[in-house]
């Protein structure tokens, strides 16, 4: 799933790419691409529509939004401040970035963001 991630980032670059994963029990088990609506390699917002399409797909299968990703084109993979207001509105999943700023050494990180404070999560790829 993390080659997914990273692939779909280096084909949306220059643009930051975004997504779901749903899960259960605390893996992570399809991930679910979206558009960024911002079309910006500067932020991004989850397209709306698939905001709602992707959801209904998760409840159908039974999983819980476990996290939500997305590319950083030109910087580390750490929450930007913006990153930090968006997750206001979703506290629980975890958030996954992707750096792409070397493009031969891409960098995926996780994260809990609740409350303004991120925290490290640690991510076990199998």
């Amino acid at each position: 799933m993390v080659e997914r991630v990273v692939a779909h980032a280096r084909e949306e670059a220059p643009n930051e790419c975004c997504g779901m994963i749903g899960g259960r029990d605390g893996a992570a088990t399809t991930l679910y691409r979206a558009a960024n609506a911002e079309e910006s390699p500067l932020r991004y917002v989850v397209d709306p529509q698939d905001q709602l399409r992707i959801m209904e797909e998760i409840d159908e299968r039974g999983e819980e939004l476990a996290a939500i990703y997305h590319s950083h084109t030109g910087s580390p993979a750490y929450p930007s401040q913006t990153d930090i207001n968006l997750a206001q509105a979703w506290p629980d999943p975890l958030y996954v970035i992707c750096s792409i700023s070397d493009p031969d050494a891409p960098e995926v990180r996780a994260f809990e963001i609740r409350d303004g404070k991120v925290e490290e999560a640690s991510l076990v790829v199998e």
